[in-house]
């Protein structure tokens, strides 16, 4: 097992650049699967989760070629249509093959997800919504276990809570489906907007793109002619290098980004305290002559991320004051605050909040990543503390993160990729 030896205390500086958005490289590889032609996507990020989802589109009969961040796919030939648990066990993101299998065959099996453990992600509401048009669900031995022999149906689905992942499966659903979808309370995020934006080029009739009400004619089974595309620059990845930036008081840039998707995340850094220089696509960040505390709630895009919370967190250890964090997607997200402790830091959680006092010294210690995002956290608060910090199971960072080490050593952080 591998784990991260950060020294701590240095300066960062220069440009480092964004890789292609995970989150929306998953989904986008999924709706390959109602395309009757191969595709090449540029942009794909180096990190496992887009390996373990393309071995699962190889397990079910598709094939790939991926050369560095280029990834021709096609899934014309597909054949299976069972996902299986050594796959599905390891990520979420592998139910995004349920709606466009169930709605290009009529019937697939899907094993229930995992992912990190950072809380309760029920897949009931795209269940509900593929009942809704016309399917017949089932869970059995661990596996979702979906029919619709005639076809998915067009129907109105009204989530009863905004799903990122469920938005996009019940798109893909619906592209093929008979008749026209309606999608309320749709999720607004940029990676919603660019499938919808790829499956408009691939001429679905699709309507409302960027708003909370998506209207889909469907095909009636009639397969896409897909464009070719490049995957949207990761935003959660340019805004770990922000905080990395803010919490080693530094002056980096971001390249490579749409900085329009950071505008809840960057208005935070502004009321910290830090002046940011924002270009047609990069950000840069100056050092903070005062660091200040800060309130975040998080919630659905356009508002403050999740995926966010905890970096920002780390920042927020070097503020002046308290800092209020409201977390209110997931209960467990707060998992990281235990090995903070271990590096100095002092955080009260009550509920779904976590009270922050800052400017605290930290000093290097052993601590564990329980997931994606608090990995990210880690190795951040690791640059800002006194000595030497090693930070476990960096596997749950690999799954997210592209070449991070490699990035932060080329901004001037001290750390290192080594064997337990």
């Amino acid at each position: 097992m591998e784990y991260f030896e950060i020294q701590g205390g240095y300066s960062l500086s220069g440009d480092v650049k964004i890789s292609g958005a995970k989150n929306a490289a998953l989904p986008l590889i999924a709706s390959t699967i109602i395309a009757k032609n191969s595709v090449q996507v540029s942009n794909i990020p180096n990190v496992v989760d887009i390996k373990t989802f393309l071995k699962l589109i190889e397990n079910l009969g598709g094939n790939y070629k991926l050369n560095g961040s280029n990834l021709t796919i096609d899934t014309v030939k597909l054949s299976d249509t069972k996902a299986t648990y050594d796959i599905v066990k390891t990520m979420r993101a592998s139910v995004l093959v349920l709606g466009p299998l169930l709605t290009r065959f009529g019937s697939c099996q899907v094993s229930l997800p995992g992912g990190c453990a950072i809380g309760e992600r029920p897949i009931d509401l795209h269940l509900k919504a593929l009942e809704q048009m016309g399917a017949n669900i089932n869970i059995k031995g661990g596996y979702v276990e979906a029919l619709a022999p005639n076809g998915l149906n067009g129907a109105i689905i009204n989530f009863d809570k905004v799903t990122v992942t469920g938005t996009e499966n019940i798109i893909m659903a619906a592209a093929l489906a008979k008749g026209t979808t309606k999608i309320i309370n749709a999720a607004k995020e940029p990676e919603v907007i660019q499938l919808c934006e790829i499956l408009k080029s691939a001429s679905l009739d699709i309507e409302g793109i960027g708003t909370g009400e998506l209207t889909i004619v469907g095909t009636n089974k009639k397969l896409l002619e897909f464009k070719n595309f490049k995957v949207i620059p990761d935003r959660i990845e340019a805004g770990t290098y922000l905080c990395a930036g803010a919490i080693t008081n530094s002056n980096i840039r971001v390249i490579d980004i749409i900085p329009k998707h950071l505008f809840a995340f960057i208005s935070k850094l502004q009321e910290m305290g830090f002046d940011l220089k924002t270009d047609e696509n990069s950000i840069e960040i100056f050092p903070s002559k005062n660091i200040k505390s800060i309130d975040i709630t998080t919630s659905e895009y356009p508002g403050f991320p999740t995926d966010m919370q905890a970096q920002l967190m780390a920042v927020s250890l070097k503020a002046n004051g308290t800092s209020i964090f409201n977390e209110t997607l997931f209960e467990n997200r707060f998992m990281h605050v235990g090995e903070f402790r271990r590096l100095g830091a002092n955080i009260s959680i009550t509920s779904h909040t976590a009270h922050i006092d800052g400017a605290n010294e930290l000093i290097g210690a052993d601590v564990m990543a329980t997931d994606l995002r608090a990995s990210s956290a880690l190795v951040l608060a690791g640059l800002a503390s006194k000595g030497v910090t090693k930070v476990h199971r960096i596997y749950h960072i690999d799954r997210g993160y592209d070449n991070i080490e490699k990035k932060l050593s080329e901004l001037g952080a001290k750390i290192k990729r080594m064997k337990e």
